[in-house]
């Protein structure tokens, strides 16, 4: 019996701008966030948590105003995009991807001047911080993040936002 067929899926565009100091690097998004087409989609997601408690002057914008939202990451110099540009998943862990197309980060440069720093959400993402900025060209940090997937269990809330806080504090990245 052959195993049913896993169809390919497409990611979401990057968000990013001119100002974008840190750009913020998933490794592709989850069911709820596909079908959202939003970034960190899953209302479990601590990502957008996080940054409103980073950013307490600047009140995040409600969850149905998406492009408020993106406009909201940009001003604040954080650009959002995600390692894969497609790939075979079933579910959304990333453990179930497979057959995973890197997307063009060299494409992405001349649209974001200022960038100092790729930070990586997770460990799937930061597995491919070497292949990231080498495609970019330039030689800046990879900041290694805990994941605000709901699946990081083992780090709490608190601990989360702790680690945020200090890898965007050298960039101008707080309140």
């Amino acid at each position: 019996m052959n195993a049913p067929a896993v169809s390919r899926l497409v990611g979401l565009p990057p968000v990013v701008g001119e100002g974008t100091r840190v750009l913020l690097l998933g490794s592709f998004p989850g069911v709820a966030s596909l079908r959202a087409q939003q970034y960190y989609g899953h209302p479990q997601n601590h990502f957008w948590r996080i940054l409103a408690a980073l950013w307490p002057g600047h009140p995040l914008p409600q969850r149905e105003d998406y492009a408020a939202r993106c406009g909201w990451l940009l001003a604040r110099g954080l650009g959002l995009w995600d390692v894969y540009a497609a790939c075979e998943r079933e579910g959304s862990l990333d453990t179930s991807i497979r057959n995973a197309q890197v997307n063009d980060f060299r494409s992405l440069l001349a649209r974001v001047p200022a960038l100092a720093a790729i930070a990586h959400n997770g460990g799937e993402s930061f597995r491919h911080a070497r292949a990231v900025r080498a495609s970019l060209g330039v030689d800046i940090p990879s900041l290694r993040l805990p994941s605000t997937s709901p699946a990081n269990a083992s780090w709490s809330f608190e601990k989360k936002l702790n680690a945020w806080r200090d890898a965007f504090a050298p960039y101008g990245l707080l309140d």
